[in-house]
């Protein structure tokens, strides 16, 4: 009978090692795959409860405050892009997306240690304010902008009731020089496809100021009245158009692509992350020359329909070479309202190009300074100014000549002339029979 209990006894150690030996085989080579994820959260947990039990003031020290302060640093250090979004400023994606959203109307981005504008909304109180792309912000209201400031602060402090008063600080690197302006927020309904007109050639042309929700609907009435004028050849005005939703990207894009056609894929960190964005238009493509006007405030989602375009030679582009944003954000809702943006793919032109970090490189390079871009889209936005004398009295400059516009009117206008010479060209008359 001992001899038996020993047994036993013996036969349940052996497997209680073998159960240890198996566990630790599987740790080590990562069977387990949340060990990492456990670690990781245990540690943090663990400073979380020091800091919370040891920090001098316990009213900024609970653990909602430290879990949301982990949560801001751990996404928002990934890139300029990324961020996690308290509730407020969830909402404020939502309505800018919607198109509608209170501030000053700017684009602004976290540029080499620096909050750098990288285009003012078409006709917001920034942009009539005179602030330009490129300008890097300071302060507002009179707290410093640094190296480690929240992106959600600076965007929060930005925006705000309609009626209120902001007060900014900027440097613009082209003049070397400070500017301070004080500036009232509007309601910002932006109105993303604006401008729509026919010049007397037969050339249409629009402006997109940025992608939202509402650019498709948009896009579909200004191009269906183009073209009861009798538009044939179209002009899309990309220039100082920071981007926005990437589906109103491929909306805008998709008239002229056949059904089915690539307009841009994006690209994840796994091979079976890939997501092809195709044509859905069922009737035939528009077949009208195209040019596409781009500038270094042309970014994200504006960069997707010139390079589709440009891609399959549907489109010339004219200006100068575009920002160069080619990552995709996608939006997460959080509990309790808050949100993230989180990089989670790059986007790539219908050949495989991605444009990211490099930007799209015109057909036709129409270079304009710094002060010729600002005079442009100064004329652009302030249609209330109807004569030169009126906008030298606001502005104290009288109306530019638009190279970049004037050098698309001139590659369409060649274009169109190949096209006439092309249908008027015949066979020449057989030659007389010989007697």
């Amino acid at each position: 009978m001992r001899r038996r209990i020993l047994t036993l006894l013996a036969g349940i150690l052996i497997g209680f090692l073998l159960a240890g030996a198996a566990a630790h085989f599987a740790l080590s080579w990562n069977f387990f795959p949340d060990r990492n994820l456990n670690r990781a959260s245990g540690y943090v947990k663990e400073v979380m409860r020091m800091v919370h039990d040891n920090y001098v003031d316990p009213s900024v020290s609970t653990y909602g405050d430290l879990a949301h302060q982990a949560l801001h640093g751990m996404v928002e250090s990934l890139d300029p892009h990324s961020e996690f979004m308290e509730a407020g400023d969830f909402k404020d994606l939502d309505d800018e997306m919607r198109g509608d959203f209170g501030g000053i109307g700017i684009q602004v981005e976290a540029r080499g240690g620096h909050i750098v504008v990288i285009a003012p909304i078409a006709d917001s109180p920034g942009a009539r304010a005179g602030i330009r792309r490129g300008d890097q912000l300071i302060a507002v209201d009179g707290v410093t902008i640094g190296r480690d400031t929240n992106m959600d602060d600076i965007v929060d402090r930005l925006r705000g009731a309609p009626g209120t008063k902001v007060s900014l600080r900027l440097y613009r690197p082209s003049d070397k020089k400070d500017i301070h302006l004080s500036i009232v927020r509007e309601l910002i309904k932006v109105k993303s496809v604006r401008d729509v007109r026919v010049y007397g050639d037969g050339i249409g042309y629009m402006q997109i100021t940025e992608f939202s929700e509402r650019t498709g609907d948009e896009f579909d009435d200004a191009l269906d009245g183009l073209l009861k004028q009798g538009v044939h050849s179209l002009i899309i005005d990309l220039r100082n158009n920071p981007g926005g939703l990437l589906d109103a990207a491929v909306y805008v894009a998709e008239p002229f692509f056949k059904k089915g056609d690539l307009i841009v894929y994006t690209q994840g960190r796994k091979p079976g992350d890939r997501d092809e964005l195709r044509s859905e238009n069922d009737e035939q493509p528009l077949d009208l020359p195209i040019a596409v006007l781009v500038n270094s405030g042309t970014a994200s989602a504006a960069e997707i329909v010139a390079g589709a375009l440009k891609d399959t030679h549907k489109a010339v582009i004219v200006g100068e070479r575009s920002f160069g944003k080619g990552s995709v954000q996608t939006i997460f809702k959080l509990k309790d309202g808050e949100g993230m943006r989180l990089t989670t793919a790059l986007y790539y032109t219908p050949s495989g190009i991605s444009i990211h970090g490099k930007g799209i490189k015109p057909d036709i390079k129409v270079v304009m300074s710094p002060e010729d871009d600002e005079k442009i889209r100064l004329q652009q936005t302030r249609d209330d100014l109807k004569t030169p004398e009126q906008f030298k009295t606001r502005f104290g400059f009288t109306p530019i000549a638009d190279r970049q516009l004037e050098a698309a009117i001139d590659a369409l206008k060649g274009v169109d002339a190949l096209r006439v010479r092309m249908e008027r060209r015949v066979s020449p008359e057989p030659s007389e029979a010989r007697p």
